[in-house]
């Protein structure tokens, strides 16, 4: 009987050192998960792992940026070595530089697209024969209302959410009959340290709630929870789904 829990799933969470990526790692830690996050920055990582280490949880800590194919490929080796399959893959990742489009210098551009939609396609690609070994294995990609709508976040970001939600189709079909579930989550702004500077302006928190008919910001536990239940065995016959978890937010003409 499939049960609300993931006890005995290996997961890799990327980003998963703050917001909503270390949310994720809670919820798949405390419903029974053993769990590898990634970030970029080695001390964050450290304390973070500790941080769950001294509430016993199977959790470790990884430092590396996903865009790097040696970074992907020691990740990929810890993995082999240390689990030899891979359950639960969350491509959470990402960076934004927000200005107008006309703005952007080319090297700000690609590092946008190379880390949130080149690294996830390369990484989730790279780790398929781990995912294959699963037998029932999911993906689920963080993307955003800004992939679906203009939220006024720059161009590049948009665009890079937009073909994550199609990169994730296209894996559900193509990787189905691998036993590989493949799903997005796309959150719209949620309160975590990558947005805490434009919900700390009033003018621009105003305008953002007037969009949005629950009349609050997300939190990040609001977000993890879908991706976890995307996660689980319970949704098994959810793949190639987008989960919009925007408090109304493009239901609105507003």
């Amino acid at each position: 009987m499939k049960k609300w829990n993931l006890n005995g799933r290996k997961a890799l969470v990327t980003g998963g050192s703050k917001g909503i990526g270390k949310a994720i790692v809670t919820e798949f830690l405390e419903l029974g998960a053993e769990v590898l996050f990634t970030a970029r920055n080695a001390e964050e990582v450290s304390v973070v792992e500790e941080h769950f280490k001294v509430k016993g949880f199977p959790v470790y800590g990884l430092m590396a940026d996903v865009t790097s194919i040696d970074h992907r490929q020691r990740v990929k080796k810890w993995i082999t070595q240390k689990w030899g399959r891979l359950d639960l893959l969350v491509n959470n990742a990402g960076i934004n530089i927000r200005k107008s489009s006309n703005e952007y210098t080319s090297e700000e551009f690609r590092r946008v697209l190379e880390t949130d939609l080149i690294a996830p396609f390369e990484l989730s690609t790279e780790l398929f024969p781990l995912l294959r070994k699963s037998l029932n294995a999911s993906i689920v990609n963080l993307a955003s209302v800004a992939g679906l709508v203009d939220a006024q976040t720059g161009a590049p970001y948009g665009m890079s959410k937009s073909g994550l939600i199609q990169l994730s189709r296209n894996l559900a079909c193509e990787w189905a009959t691998h036993n590989i579930r493949v799903n997005t989550v796309s959150p719209w702004f949620t309160q975590t340290p990558a947005t805490e500077s434009i919900l700390s302006n009033p003018e621009k928190a105003g305008h953002i709630l007037s969009r949005t008919p629950i009349k609050r910001i997300a939190k990040d536990e609001e977000v993890a929870a879908a991706v976890t239940f995307l996660s689980m065995e319970k949704a098994s016959y959810i793949t190639g789904q987008n989960i919009v978890v925007d408090g109304g937010a493009t239901s609105s003409i507003l």
